[in-house]
């Protein structure tokens, strides 16, 4: 915390020394605390797939605990970094983890599947060591990335990741939530109907995953 209190006294001197993005969400996060309200608070935390969901899917956002963290183009080392101001800070009951696409695509550097396994299983382990319900989720399927068509090799790494977060949510007793088998298509992309420019969704994948969401919910 004391880390991240200082990236941010930083990032208002020189806003481009705030490179997890720390002041994204401050302000928001500082009026959600007033509320009282918090006992059944659910921290969505992931890049633009969870950010545009509350876009265009707003109904699904329309539940006062469902709480949207998402920042379009971030990497699990951003996210790990801001972790405690927007999740841990928030005091959730609940937190559901969509992330690791934007580190195969490259955008803030070369990844492997363990570093970004690694970087998921941390924020993983720092909310169970607070008391948080953790829910790790697949990364979505993606054939090539518009952006980085130079990247190799996708379907067979967003796999392996995937398949490292359900053993690792297996192993320590937590909730995998699988949104690839939902919307896998047959060369291991997103399906057409789901998806805007075979990475990002559309308005009817993001009913899929509203729909996946509120099952476990109602299950677990």
């Amino acid at each position: 915390m004391i880390f991240a209190n200082r990236l941010k006294e930083a990032a208002q001197k020189d806003p481009q020394l705030d490179w997890p993005n720390l002041s994204y969400y401050a302000e928001k996060n500082k009026q959600l605390l007033s509320s009282s309200s918090f006992e059944e608070r659910m921290i969505f935390m992931g890049d633009s797939i969870t950010e545009e969901w509350e876009k265009l899917c707003p109904e699904f956002f329309q539940n006062e605990f469902f709480i949207n963290r998402g920042i379009g183009g971030q990497t699990t080392p951003q996210m790990l970094v801001r972790f405690r101001q927007d999740v841990i800070g928030l005091n959730p009951k609940a937190v559901f983890i969509l992330a690791g696409t934007n580190d195969i695509a490259g955008n803030t550097g070369p990844s492997n599947t363990e570093m970004i396994t690694n970087n998921i299983f941390s924020m993983a382990e720092l909310a169970v060591n607070h008391g948080i319900r953790t829910i790790l989720c697949s990364i979505l399927p993606v054939y090539k990335y518009p952006w980085a068509e130079h990247i190799e090799n996708v379907p067979e790494t967003i796999k392996d990741v995937n398949l490292q977060l359900e053993k690792f949510s297996t192993a320590n007793d937590l909730l995998y939530l699988d949104y690839y088998s939902s919307m896998v298509d047959q060369r291991c992309g997103l399906k057409n109907e789901y998806t805007t420019d075979g990475v990002h969704l559309s308005g009817a994948g993001y009913k899929v995953m509203s729909n996946l969401v509120n099952e476990i919910l109602k299950i677990n």
